[in-house]
C-alpha cells in the first residue's frame, strides 16, 4: 500500500508514477487516434485550415493561386511550418503526422509536466496526479489533438517552466527560442514568468546570484530577438481588424466564423471560447469533471499547513504557479485592451489555467490523501478501508474517462467517396465554386482548390476578407441570378471550373431555411428571396440538365465550360 509519508521517495517510485503518467498520456492519445480508425476521409477541423496547406510541401503544383492557402500558409510560425516540412522531404504526408503527433505532443507534455511538478512538491504521486488531471484536461478540449501551433504551447512552455526551475540558462535559452517557432504568443507568458520569478527571488532570498541574472538577459534577448519580425514587418494582408471594425461585423456575434462579441458579460469575459479568461470546458460542457477545480484547495491547504505535514516538502519553486497565473491574466487583460492585435486574450489565460489547476490539484490532492491514510492506519480492519479509498479515487480521477465525450477530437469525416475521387482526377489548378458546407471539405479530400469556404471566412485581415467576401457575395448573386450573362461573367472573372450544388439550393423553400446565406450577406439574401418569390427562376436551374457531371446523393456537380457555352 502507498507510504506517501515518507520523507523521501525511492527512485523506484519515481519510476512507478513516472511510468504510469506516461502510460495514461499514451492511452489517451492512442485512444483519441482510434476515433477515427478506418476511416478512409478523416481530418481533425483545425487541421483543414492549418495544416492542408501543407500539402504543397509534397507536390508544390497543388493549389495554385489559391487565396485561401496563401493566406494560411502566411499565418503558420515559422519552425511549426518547417517542423512539418522536414517530414515532408521523407515522404510523410502533412496529414498522416497530424494524426500521429497529437499522442507524442501528449507524451512530451506530460514527461515535462511530472518534472515541474517535482521541481515543486518532490513526491511521485503528486507529479502522477497532475500528469493525470492535465491530460484529462487536455483530451476534454481540442487543443492538443489539432497539431496546430497552439498543440505545441504545453509541451514547449512546461519545458520551459522546468528548465526554468532547474536555472539552466542555456536551457531557457533554447526553450524560447523553440517556442517562438510554434507557438509566439507563448513567448509573451514566458517572458512575463521569467522577469516576475527573478524579481520575487531576489525578495525572498537575500543574495540572489548572477545565474539568475544570466537567466534573465538569455531570456529576454532571445524573446525580443523572437518577437522583434513581429514587431517591425507589415503583414501583407494589412492591419489587424480593430475592435471598432469588428463590432459592426456579424462574424464577431455569436454564430458568426469568429464569434467574440456577446450580450452576456460573464459569458464574454469568463468563459467566451475566445474573450474568456477561464476554460470553457470547465463549465459549459458535460460532463463537468470536478477533479479539475482540486487546485483552489492548495491555497488553503497551505494557510492551514500544519494539519498537512507534507506541506514540508513544497519548495520555493511553488512560486511558478502564482507568477503564471498573475502575468497570464495581465496578459489576457492586455490582449483586451490591444483588441486582436494580440490575437484572442483566451490563448494568455486558459492554456496556463489547465497547467496551474492540474499541477496544484494534483498537489493538493496528494496532501489530502496523505493525512486520510494516517487516519485509516490507525483504524481497524485498514486494508478494507484502504481498498475502498483507491477504489473511490480511481472512480473520482477517471469520471471523465468513463463518458462518451472523452477524448474530444473534433475529427470531420468525409461522408462523400465519389465526389472526392472525382475532383481528386481533376487537373491541379481546378477551382469549385459552392455555398455547400461540404465544400470546406474538398481541400483536405482532394486537394483541389474551392473559391470560398465558410471554415475559410476569417475577418481578422481585410485584405484577406474583403476579396473572401466579396467572392462570397458575387457567387450568391450568381446561383440566384436569372441573367445568364451575369452568370457567365462570374465564372470568367474568378476562373471558376466547377460548380457545386444541393440538389434543392436553388429553390425559395432553400434560401429561406439556408441561415449561411443570411451571414454572408442580409442584404443579398433578403433581395434573393424576394426575387424568387416573384417567380424570377435562377438561370442555373435551366442548364442543369445538360450541364451536369456529376450527381451523388444530394450534391450536383456543374461544368463550368457548359455554363459559359449556353
Amino acid at each position: 500500500m502507498l507510504n506517501l509519508s515518507l520523507e523521501k521517495s525511492s527512485s523506484r517510485q519515481v519510476r512507478l508514477w513516472f511510468s504510469l503518467s506516461l502510460i495514461v498520456a499514451i492511452a489517451c492519445g492512442i485512444w483519441a487516434f482510434f476515433k477515427g480508425w478506418g476511416q478512409e476521409y478523416i481530418i481533425q477541423d483545425d487541421a483543414r485550415s492549418h495544416v492542408v496547406w501543407m500539402l504543397k510541401f509534397l507536390d508544390p503544383e497543388l493549389f495554385p493561386n489559391d487565396l485561401i492557402i496563401d493566406y494560411f500558409q502566411s499565418l503558420a510560425p515559422p519552425g511549426y511550418a518547417n517542423f512539418y516540412k522536414l517530414f515532408s522531404q521523407f515522404g510523410v504526408s502533412p496529414l498522416l503526422l497530424n494524426q500521429i503527433l497529437p499522442t507524442i505532443l501528449g507524451v512530451i507534455t506530460t514527461g515535462f509536466c511530472f518534472g515541474v511538478c517535482w521541481e515543486i512538491f518532490p513526491i511521485p504521486i503528486a507529479g502522477f496526479l497532475s500528469t493525470l488531471l492535465l491530460n484529462q484536461n487536455l483530451w476534454l478540449k481540442d487543443d492538443l489533438i489539432t497539431a496546430t501551433p497552439r498543440a505545441f504551447f504545453y509541451p514547449l512552455f512546461l519545458a520551459f517552466l522546468y528548465l526554468l526551475l532547474r536555472r539552466s540558462i542555456i536551457g531557457v535559452g533554447i526553450a524560447i527560442a523553440v517556442l517562438g517557432g510554434f507557438y509566439p504568443q507563448g513567448v509573451l507568458i514566458a517572458v512575463g514568468v521569467l522577469i516576475l520569478h527573478t524579481i520575487w527571488s531576489e525578495k525572498i532570498v537575500e543574495s540572489i546570484n548572477k545565474k539568475s541574472y544570466l537567466i534573465l538577459f538569455t531570456g529576454l534577448g532571445v524573446g525580443g530577438l523572437i518577437l522583434l519580425p513581429y514587431l517591425i514587418n507589415s503583414s501583407q494582408w494589412g492591419e489587424v481588424i480593430s475592435l471598432t471594425q469588428a463590432k459592426t461585423l456579424p462574424e464577431f456575434y455569436p454564430g458568426g466564423r469568429a464569434s467574440f462579441f456577446t450580450d452576456k458579460p460573464l459569458d464574454f469575459w469568463l468563459t467566451g471560447d475566445r474573450s474568456g479568461l477561464l476554460p470553457q470546458e470547465w463549465f459549459r460542457k458535460s460532463p463537468i469533471p470536478p477533479q479539475v477545480f482540486a487546485g483552489i484547495l492548495l491555497p488553503i491547504l497551505l494557510r492551514y499547513s500544519s494539519k498537512f505535514s507534507l506541506t514540508q516538502k513544497i519548495s520555493r519553486s511553488i512560486l511558478i504557479l502564482p507568477e503564471l497565473l498573475f502575468v497570464s491574466t495581465g496578459l489576457f487583460l492586455l490582449a483586451h485592451l490591444l483588441a486582436f492585435r494580440l490575437h484572442h486574450p483566451s490563448r494568455y489565460s486558459q492554456h496556463s489555467l489547465r497547467i496551474i489547476m492540474a499541477i496544484a490539484g494534483g498537489i493538493a490532492i496528494t496532501l489530502l490523501l496523505d493525512v486520510i491514510l494516517r487516519k485509516i492506519n490507525e483504524q481497524q480492519n485498514k486494508i478494507f478501508l484502504k481498498l475502498g479509498l483507491v477504489v473511490l479515487v480511481f472512480l473520482g480521477l477517471c469520471y471523465p474517462s468513463l463518458t462518451s465525450r472523452f477524448p474530444i477530437t473534433n475529427n470531420i469525416v468525409g461522408k462523400i467517396p465519389l465526389l472526392y475521387e472525382f475532383f481528386a482526377i481533376q487537373p491541379k489548378d481546378t477551382r469549385i465554386a459552392s455555398l455547400s458546407d461540404e465544400a470546406n471539405n474538398i481541400p483536405a479530400f482532394s486537394q483541389r482548390s474551392i473559391l470560398v469556404g465558410s471554415e475559410y471566412l476569417l475577418p481578422y485581415h481585410q485584405n484577406y476578407y474583403q476579396p473572401m467576401k466579396q467572392r462570397a457575395e458575387g457567387l450568391i448573386k450568381a446561383q440566384y441570378s436569372s441573367n445568364i450573362e451575369e452568370v457567365k461573367q462570374f465564372i470568367q472573372e474568378y476562373e471558376v471550373d466547377f460548380w457545386m450544388l444541393e440538389e434543392d439550393a436553388l429553390t425559395l423553400e432553400f434560401v429561406q431555411q439556408e441561415e449561411s446565406l443570411k451571414k454572408i450577406s442580409p442584404t443579398v439574401s433578403a433581395e434573393i428571396e424576394e426575387n424568387l418569390k416573384t417567380g424570377q427562376k435562377p438561370i442555373l436551374s435551366s442548364v442543369t440538365d445538360r450541364c451536369t457531371v456529376l450527381q451523388v446523393q444530394e450534391y450536383i456537380i456543374l461544368d463550368a465550360n457548359c455554363i459559359l457555352k449556353s
